[in-house]
């Protein structure tokens, strides 16, 4: 188990998760009894087979409290959260109808923040004295936001996008060491180190900007980059694509590059599959949550803020988009101040 925030707990231990007075218990042959106040805890993470019963849940839901349930290898099963309060019927038709008749320049919006974020990350390198990257950072600044201004359907956009992160994959052997060498983007499962890094730290996101949304009026089905989904939130996908490069790859990169990731330490690997041990959760997990709570100067807002509240501010900028027209621009790098 690791605490790396107040307001959140990862448990990757198998166990039993309980109730005692006004806390919760979790038991286990690994740790024993171990008491977990619910004070300023918003976020539970189960990360192994974790027994639970509807009491609990109703207590969780009681406190407001968001549980995340994950397999044994890492993958994302579902979210428990606590009853919405925040529903609203007007919000959801506005949602639905700017979905039919503005999707694509919501869409198109998305896809322009991700790549001037990834432009953003990979600046650093080309400043360092990596000059191959330059041709992609060129492209990222001067050709995309020209391609996407001429796309009239959703598979076009999507081609952009794929693109985008084609050729941004492409860059990593420029400045990774060769025991991170990725041939391509595997998902299901994922098949070397570098591919579970991105699977495991794409889901943590994914599910940290669920949390996000639900203090929003928006309606987690109801996406506009992705395609509307009865089986997942497939708008935390929207939202948190532009994050995935200023979150999930900085930290990769610097966890390899500083060596505190290592392919021989930090990893489990079989015949068809790659995923990071109890270890390697738990340096990976802190080092993300340590970046999504870094504060800084917003331009926008005038005022302090972290990264998670900039994935929830872009959710009210979106809102705000869908009922009274005004613009929506996702989350950009060059915003900090």
């Amino acid at each position: 188990m690791s605490k790396t925030a107040p307001s959140t707990r990862y448990i990757r231990t198998p166990g039993t998760l309980g109730r005692e007075d006004n806390s919760l218990t979790f038991r286990s042959e690994e740790k024993g009894i171990i008491h977990l106040p619910i004070h300023g805890l918003k976020e539970l993470y189960l990360l192994n087979e974790i027994t639970l019963n509807s009491k609990l849940l109703s207590f969780l839901s009681m406190a407001g409290i968001t549980v995340h349930f994950f397999d044994y290898y890492g993958h994302f099963r579902g979210t428990f959260y606590p009853k919405d309060a925040r529903v609203s019927g007007k919000v959801k038709l506005l949602q639905a109808k700017a979905c039919l008749e503005r999707r694509i320049p919501i869409a198109a919006a998305f896809i322009g923040a991700i790549a001037a974020n990834i432009h953003e990350v990979l600046y650093h390198y080309y400043k360092h004295g990596n000059k191959e990257i330059k041709p992609y950072l060129d492209w990222l600044k001067k050709d995309v936001p020209g391609l996407l201004d001429k796309m009239e359907d959703i598979p076009r956009l999507l081609s952009v996008e794929g693109e985008i992160w084609r050729r941004f994959y492409d860059t990593f052997k420029t400045f990774l060491p060769e025991d991170f060498k990725m041939n391509k983007r595997v998902k299901r499962p994922p098949d070397n180190p570098l591919n579970a890094l991105i699977s495991f730290g794409n889901t943590i996101l994914y599910t940290k900007t669920i949390s996000q949304i639900y203090h929003t009026h928006l309606d987690q089905s109801i996406s506009f980059l992705h395609e509307p989904s009865d089986r997942r939130f497939s708008l935390s996908l929207d939202l948190s694509e532009p994050f995935k490069p200023l979150l999930v790859y900085r930290t990769i990169f610097e966890l390899v590059n500083n060596r505190r990731i290592q392919v021989n330490k930090h990893f489990e690997k079989d015949y068809n599959y790659c995923i990071l041990n109890g270890t390697g959760r738990d340096v990976f997990i802190t080092a993300l949550e340590d970046r999504m709570k870094q504060v800084f100067d917003h331009g926008t807002l005038k005022r302090k803020v972290s990264y998670l509240s900039a994935i929830k501010y872009d959710a009210y900028k979106l809102k705000k988009h869908i009922v009274e027209g005004t613009p929506f621009v996702p989350f950009l790098e060059k915003e900090k101040r």
